[in-house]
């Protein structure tokens, strides 16, 4: 029997939380598919209201759908609901078919998907990037998957650019991510890019994640198991991140491991990915939007307490790392705070 359709509440004062439906496809992965109910489903405005509304959906009416897993999970919405989506969120699955196999939509998957609104953003988690791959949602637009079927997802659909580098890729109105966690990654991300850093931040330290990490793929491709006798330099993170307005150097951070800077560095980016001097600005970019958005401080005094120094450095290196300038960040963020879209915390 086929469910009701499914139209997104809307409080008294007119406020409409952004809906996320969740694809649920046999198969699934039990994990993947609860990343964008906890993600999503935690951050709340200031008066209390969700800022996301999360329901799951089928290809079918509503019923059971295997996973991998010893369990099926019962789904209570057919695929009407992606009429109604403002994000769509296809997670991993390993019953994909003739998806997987040839790069074709059944004609079931095609009709859940012709119901998406043109308007509506669209993500995938690991293996569900075939799904958008197969609908020709990618065709000519970079993406990612999980990095063991990197390769194999670039020779079924040569017509994507497939980087098997990075935990995600945002292309603005679809985005895709690499396998399992970069899941995570990805939705906080979404978090972020919508009601900005203070909200995503805050919804990583409740999930108990980091609210961003550096690097991608690459560190967790065929590493050795590290020698437990070996230093790490977590330790030299920790410093820093409690001194980001003061001046920090290379030799600074190597020293508070006892190391030399040649083998501080090479040690850092086996463990994060990236360089010192990277994960440094990363660290001073997220402090100024954080600031920016929290706080009435000047974009000087923000220069200096994210340790830029000068207003015309954090310029560059926000305006490099995010595309809009500190004042306009601010400004965005603001407005949204006003129309009660963005001052959020999360429950």
């Amino acid at each position: 029997m086929p469910s009701d359709p499914v139209e997104p509440p809307r409080s008294p004062a007119g406020h409409r939380p952004h809906r996320v439906v969740v694809l649920a496809l046999d198969g699934l992965l039990p994990f993947e598919l609860g990343i964008p109910h906890r993600v999503f489903g935690r951050p709340r405005d200031e008066w209390g209201r969700p800022l996301y509304e999360v329901v799951t959906c089928s290809v079918r009416p509503p019923g059971p759908v295997e996973t991998d897993a010893d369990f099926a999970i019962h789904v209570p919405h057919g695929p009407e609901a992606l009429a109604t989506a403002d994000t769509v969120v296809v997670p991993a699955c390993y019953e994909l078919g003739p998806v997987f196999e040839r790069g074709e939509l059944t004609d079931e998957l095609a009709d859940a998907l012709g119901l998406i609104p043109p308007a509506a953003r669209i993500a995938s988690i690991c293996t569900g990037v075939y799904v958008l791959a197969a609908s020709g949602r990618l065709d000519g637009r970079r993406a990612t998957t999980h990095w063991a079927d990197a390769e194999r997802l670039q020779r079924l659909f040569p017509q994507i650019d497939v980087d098997p580098d990075v935990l995600f890729v945002d292309d603005g109105d679809i985005l895709t991510s690499a396998g399992v966690a970069a899941g995570i990654d990805l939705c906080l991300h979404m978090v972020r890019r919508d009601h900005g850093a203070a909200v995503a931040n805050d919804v990583a330290r409740r999930t108990v994640v980091p609210p961003h990490r550096d690097g991608g793929q690459a560190q967790y491709i065929r590493l050795p198991v590290p020698d437990p006798q070996q230093a790490s330099t977590s330790g030299a993170r920790a410093w820093a991140l409690g001194r980001l307005h003061e001046p920090i150097q290379l030799r600074d951070m190597a020293e508070r491991e006892s190391m030399s800077v040649r083998t501080f560095t090479r040690r850092f980016r086996e463990e994060t990915g990236v360089s010192p001097g990277q994960w440094l600005t990363r660290q001073r970019v997220e402090r100024a939007r954080y600031l920016l958005e929290t706080t009435e401080l000047t974009v000087d005094q923000v220069a200096r307490d994210s340790g830029f120094g000068t207003a015309q450095s954090m310029r560059a290196h926000l305006q490099a790392a995010l595309g809009v300038t500190p004042t306009a960040y601010r400004r965005t963020f603001r407005a949204a705070s006003e129309r009660g879209e963005g001052a959020a915390v999360a429950v």
